[in-house]
C-alpha cells in the first residue's frame, strides 16, 4: 500500500515511523514528494484544502481524529471515498477523565472555593449526595457511552440523548427533540459530546439553558459553534447557570478580546480535554488498512448525510 501523510497539525514525525514498524510492507509519503495516482490510503488531519481531492485512487482516508467536521467543510472534499474517524481508546480514556473532573469539580463546589480564595472567604455550600445530581449527556456515541458509564459508580444518575433512540445499561436514554427537552430538565449538569452538524450548530442556547434548573452548569468538550456565547454569558450573568466548563471555541485559538477569558463563571481549557494518542490510535489506523488491503469495509467508516 501507498500512505500519504497529510495534516497541518499532527507532525508526521509522531506517526510514520511506529506505523512503519508496524507497517514494514507498505510505503509512506509527505506531501513533500508523492505521485498522486499512486496513493492507496490517506491519513489526514486538517489537511490542506483541496488536496485530498487530487488523489483519484484512493481506496481509504483515515481521519487521525474521531470529529470529520473540519474535513466535511471542505467542498471538494472526496465524498464518494470512504472516509472513516479514529476511534481511539487513548483519546476515549481522556475524555472521560476531563468530564469526571469537570462534573466533580462542580459538585464538589471547587470552582467556587477557588474563587472564594480569591477574595480570603471562608464559607461552606451545602454538601449533595451524587444520587442527588443528574448529568445530562448530549451524544451517546462511543464518547458519550464511555463518559456514562465511568460516572454511574460515583453514583450519580445519568442520563444520555441520542438521535436515534437507544438503550444503555444504566442509563436513561431520551431521543428526539421532545427527548432532549426532557433531559435538559432534569439535568444539573449538562456534558456536549455531539458531533458537528447543521443540527447541532448553537444547540446551547438561550432556550436550552433556560430548561435546566437553576444553579446547573454546562460542559462543553465537542466543538466550540455548537454554544452561543452571548446566551451562555446572559445566563451565567442571571444567575440561571452556576458555572460553564468550555474546551472548544468558535474561532480557536480564542481570541484576547473574548468576555469568556474574564468572566468569573467560566472555566476555559485549550482544547485539550481529549487529545489523539498516536500510543494507542495506532493500532486501530493499522487494523483498517489489513481491512482494505483484505478487502473489506473500514471500521469508523463516515455517514455523510448524517454528516459524522
Amino acid at each position: 500500500m501507498n500512505i500519504l501523510f497529510l495534516s497541518k497539525i499532527e507532525p508526521a514525525e509522531r506517526w510514520i515511523p511506529g506505523l512503519s514498524q508496524l507497517l514494514p510492507h507498505d510505503r509512506f509519503f509527505t506531501p513533500d514528494s508523492y505521485d498522486p495516482a499512486e496513493i492507496d490510503i490517506a491519513l489526514v488531519a486538517r489537511p490542506q484544502e483541496g488536496i485530498v481531492a487530487g488523489l483519484p485512487n484512493l481506496k481509504l482516508i483515515q481521519s487521525l481524529w474521531m470529529g470529520v467536521d473540519g474535513l466535511l467543510a471542505d467542498a471538494t472534499f472526496p465524498r464518494a471515498r470512504p472516509l472513516a474517524r479514529l476511534v481511539d481508546p487513548g483519546m476515549v480514556a481522556a475524555m472521560t477523565e476531563s468530564v469526571v473532573a469537570h462534573v466533580l469539580d462542580y459538585h464538589r463546589h471547587h470552582y467556587v472555593y477557588r474563587a472564594q480564595k480569591l477574595e480570603k472567604k471562608w464559607h461552606r455550600l451545602p454538601q449533595y449526595m451524587a444520587a442527588d445530581r443528574t448529568i445530562g449527556i448530549l451524544g451517546l456515541g462511543e464518547l458519550g457511552t464511555a463518559v456514562a458509564q465511568r460516572l454511574l459508580p460515583f453514583g450519580f444518575g445519568v442520563a444520555g440523548w441520542k438521535r436515534r433512540p437507544a438503550q444503555v445499561p444504566g442509563i436513561d436514554c431520551y431521543s428526539g427533540s421532545a427527548g432532549m427537552q426532557e433531559m435538559l430538565a432534569r439535568s444539573q449538569a449538562v456534558v456536549c459530546l455531539l458531533p458537528l452538524t447543521p443540527e447541532t450548530r448553537g444547540l446551547l442556547n438561550a432556550a436550552a439553558f433556560a430548561l435546566m434548573p437553576e444553579g446547573s452548569c454546562v460542559i462543553n468538550v465537542a466543538r466550540g459553534a455548537q454554544l452561543v456565547v452571548q446566551d451562555l454569558i446572559a445566563a451565567l450573568d442571571a444567575g440561571h447557570l452556576a458555572h460553564a466548563y468550555l474546551d472548544v471555541f468558535d474561532p480557536e485559538p480564542l481570541p484576547a478580546d473574548s468576555p469568556l477569558w474574564a468572566h468569573p463563571g467560566v472555566s476555559i481549557t485549550p482544547h485539550t480535554a481529549a487529545l489523539t494518542e498516536p500510543r494507542t490510535a495506532m493500532a486501530r489506523i493499522v487494523e483498517n488498512i489489513e481491512r482494505v488491503r483484505a478487502g473489506q469495509p473500514a471500521l469508523n467508516l463516515v455517514d455523510f448525510g448524517a454528516g459524522y
